[in-house]
């Protein structure tokens, strides 16, 4: 098989990664791919956006299957202009990719089919938003509607903050066009966790469970970011819970796709809160999670291309997913003064120290003048597996401190037992 994975960044890596480990992938492109996705895929020089020439490239050479990364190719109907021209892609359409395009869309969805979430209510009026406002409470959650790179989420602990939020985002187009409608949820409060799982028409199957942690620092302080710093499983994802989220989220969004008749296949990212009322979402997303899926898969022992081509078959009930029994960890380099303001450009020492069994994920490198350097806020995610989540964090700490680049900084409690116990 030859293999086009779209996208550049961490979670595109750990992609290729495994395709790069299977049997039957012969050959496998990344576009435009990192520097550390180079030594598993040739990389391609072709914008994760532009659909025309990803399309003439998947043609030209004969790409067996196309597999997307990132949300706004899938938002912009990369799916349905692959399939126009009969390549096989895997990722949700453009109707279905809605769910992470629109927030106002998935709240009437999950409302409509009885799936728990937060009570809420859209805006396009600045005016009648502000006049409302109290009526949620504080802390308040206010949402861009359309998509704003994971930054549209904001969380005012008072009226002022809240009255300031909503200008900056509907007058002010801080986050441009996906502002111009918004919505107001009240604030949940509990336990933040995720489910990726793979979907077809007639079937849902949840991957192994993650923790993301998305403070920059230590003990859940500062602002959020794309995450610093995952492991897998999550403590708190016991049997029990496991099972009521399965009847009340996972089973209802199936039913959900299916009444609506919508033709939803690929990878469904599912937000939760677990509150003392039970599980509720806070969103769905329509890919892998960043870098949720650097240790997911790690730990993925089933072809990741076989399970894609049996979702794109409607045969995902076929097939038998198994993961490795070792616990993986992945943590975040990231760059100076991330999630704010940062440079780019500081040259990377000390990755080919690493042990054999620690596996470095790209997401912000690029070379320059033959040096590896930075090129983005979350730089390098350090993973690997072990008996347990504070062992394999263990492994990963040790060999951190192999690594430099000017202005480095990380967490230093991702995994780590005494740590966990406080979050949890």
């Amino acid at each position: 098989m030859k293999v086009l994975v779209v996208g550049g960044g961490g979670r595109e890596h750990a992609i290729a990664w495994k395709l790069s480990k299977e049997n039957n992938v012969e050959k496998i492109y990344c576009a435009p791919g990192n520097a550390g996705i180079a030594k598993v895929a040739q990389c391609v020089n072709i914008s994760d956006s532009d659909i025309e020439n990803l399309v003439k490239f998947a043609k030209e050479n004969n790409i067996d299957l196309t597999v997307v990364g990132p949300e706004v190719p899938l938002v912009n109907g990369i799916v349905d202009e692959f399939e126009k021209e009969g390549l096989k892609i895997f990722g949700p359409n453009k109707e279905c990719s809605t769910f992470e395009g629109s927030k106002s869309f998935s709240k009437d969805f999950m409302i409509r089919h009885n799936i728990p979430t937060a009570k809420y209510k859209e805006y396009t009026n600045l005016d009648e938003a502000i006049s409302e406002i109290d009526s949620f409470g504080y802390p308040v959650v206010i949402k861009a509607d359309g998509l704003a790179a994971g930054k549209g989420v904001v969380i005012p602990e008072n009226r002022e903050d809240a009255i300031n939020t909503l200008r900056e985002i509907m007058s002010d187009k801080k986050f441009g066009s996906a502002g111009e409608k918004i919505v107001v949820e009240e604030f949940l409060s509990g336990i933040e966790t995720s489910i990726l799982a793979f979907v077809d028409n007639d079937t849902i199957v949840p991957m192994v469970s993650a923790k993301d942690h998305k403070k920059v620092y230590n003990f859940e302080k500062g602002p959020n970011t794309g995450g610093m710093g995952t492991f897998s499983p999550s403590e708190i994802y016991t049997d029990e819970l496991s099972q009521e989220i399965s009847e009340k989220v996972l089973n209802r969004t199936l039913q959900g796709f299916k009444k609506d008749k919508l033709n939803y296949k690929g990878i469904l990212f599912i937000g939760l809160m677990i509150t003392e009322d039970g599980p509720k979402v806070l969103e769905y997303n329509v890919r892998f999670g960043d870098p949720e899926t650097q240790s997911v898969l790690f730990r993925l022992e089933t072809d990741l291309h076989k399970i894609m081509e049996a979702i794109l078959d409607n045969k995902l009930k076929d097939i038998e997913i198994n993961y490795k029994k070792e616990e993986a960890v992945c943590v975040m380099l990231t760059s100076g003064g991330y999630p704010e303001d940062y440079e780019k450009g500081k040259v990377i020492t000390g990755l080919e120290d690493l042990d054999e069994d620690i596996v470095v994920f790209h997401s912000g490198t690029k070379m320059l003048d033959g040096n590896l350097v930075t090129n983005g806020g979350r730089v390098i995610g350090i993973t690997t597996s072990a008996g347990s989540v504070e062992q394999a964090a263990k492994k990963v700490y040790k060999n951190i401190e192999k690594i430099n680049f000017e202005g480095m900084h990380y967490r230093t409690d991702i995994g780590i037992k005494f740590c966990e116990e406080i979050f949890f």
